[in-house]
């Protein structure tokens, strides 16, 4: 039995793309991504025109000096914006004004500082007839994708309980001081869309954090080691620890650093680990999987294919599938509303003691 962790791809790969922001993740995964996928980059702005002439160069785009610019003047139909959140907004708004020329954006998560401004970006593309969608990339990664397939196939049966175990260390942006969050809307927001991913919407959510002793040296802050559990109506639970502090191995002892995954089933269990934490080096993620059916034998598909930068391709050529089909994004900005409230649940949660209900803030 294959089990499918590549994304699909659109027919038409040429659709030009204008990228804003010229930083690690667009320069280092985004673009190289897109090429290697076959995709249409062809030109880019950001707050720093010289690095954005640097990536430019580096991949054969135009640069501009601006984003406005290159919204007026260069010949794109889909905008992709890797900005801070605390400025997405601005930036879309911007997007909106071109909407004659623009005709879908991927925005990066998280989808602005909260799930309030999320609403409201979401209900200004919708009202502008612009296709959003959000970079949620860990869908992508591919043994996310692998065992989202195995689930369909059923074979592992029912899930009963789903876990992520993080002890990784982030490196994290000078942006996140001014916001005064880490972890939850930065790290968590991967495995919290994860696990809606693979089983659904949760009915309720408690979580609980505590400072990041070495993140605490640089700033203030609350969500910086975060662990949280998922009650699903049909009784599936989940949980995650999003350890980021993973020991003094910064300061001189041993490492122990890994992600690693786990769903037990009614019928089989599946198992995986995720090869991020390793970048650079390339180290493609892994599923094992068994079943009542196998016996005492695990099934141990693999690929050459790592989250950093090949999973990039996905989020955007899911994006060019839906606008060259008419259809909804496979992550479109509704189901991705889901996932920010799930994060504010979490903060509400862990300020207050208490499980939160999704209901709380969706109604």
């Amino acid at each position: 039995m294959t089990l499918n962790h590549l994304c699909e791809m659109p027919n038409n790969k040429s659709t030009p793309i204008g990228c804003i922001g010229s930083g690690f993740i667009m320069a280092d995964c985004h673009i190289p991504a897109y090429l290697d996928g076959g995709l249409n980059p062809v030109a880019i702005a950001s707050r720093t025109p010289a690095n954005a002439q640097s990536v430019a160069e580096r991949h054969g785009l135009i640069a501009f000096d601006n984003y406005r610019e290159m919204l007026d003047t260069a010949e794109i139909e889909v905008v992709d914006i890797a900005v801070p959140p605390d400025v997405q907004l601005s930036v879309i708004d911007e997007v909106i004004k071109r909407k004659d020329k623009i005709r879908g954006i991927l925005a990066q998560k998280p989808l602005g500082v909260n799930y309030q401004q999320a609403k409201e970006i979401v209900n200004r593309c919708e009202s502008a007839g612009i296709v959003l969608s959000v970079n949620q990339n860990m869908r992508f990664d591919h043994s996310v994708r692998a065992c989202k397939d195995l689930l369909q196939q059923e074979l592992i049966g029912d899930p009963v309980l789903a876990t992520i175990d993080m002890r990784a260390i982030p490196h994290w942006m000078p942006w996140q001081q001014r916001q005064g969050w880490v972890t939850l809307r930065i790290m968590s927001i991967h495995h919290l869309d994860t696990l809606r991913y693979w089983l659904g919407d949760p009915i309720r959510v408690f979580c609980s954090t505590r400072e990041d002793p070495r993140t605490a040296e640089s700033f203030e802050h609350q969500d910086g080691i975060c662990l949280y559990i998922l009650e699903f109506e049909n009784g599936v639970r989940a949980s995650a620890w999003d350890d980021v502090w993973a020991g003094p191995s910064n300061e001189g002892s041993a490492a122990d650093i890994g992600i690693n995954w786990r769903i037990e089933g009614t019928t089989g269990m599946a198992r995986g680990t995720i090869g991020w934490p390793n970048y650079p080096e390339r180290t493609p993620s892994t599923l094992d999987y068994t079943n009542t059916q196998l016996g005492d034998v695990w099934i141990r598909p693999r690929w050459d294919e790592v989250w950093f930068p090949d999973a990039f391709v996905g989020t955007m050529a899911q994006l060019l599938v839906a606008l060259e089909s008419n259809t909804e994004p496979e992550i479109s900005a509704h189901d991705n509303l889901k996932t920010m409230a799930l994060v504010e649940a979490c903060y509400i949660s862990s300020q207050e003691h208490r499980a939160v209900e999704l209901a709380e803030l969706l109604c």
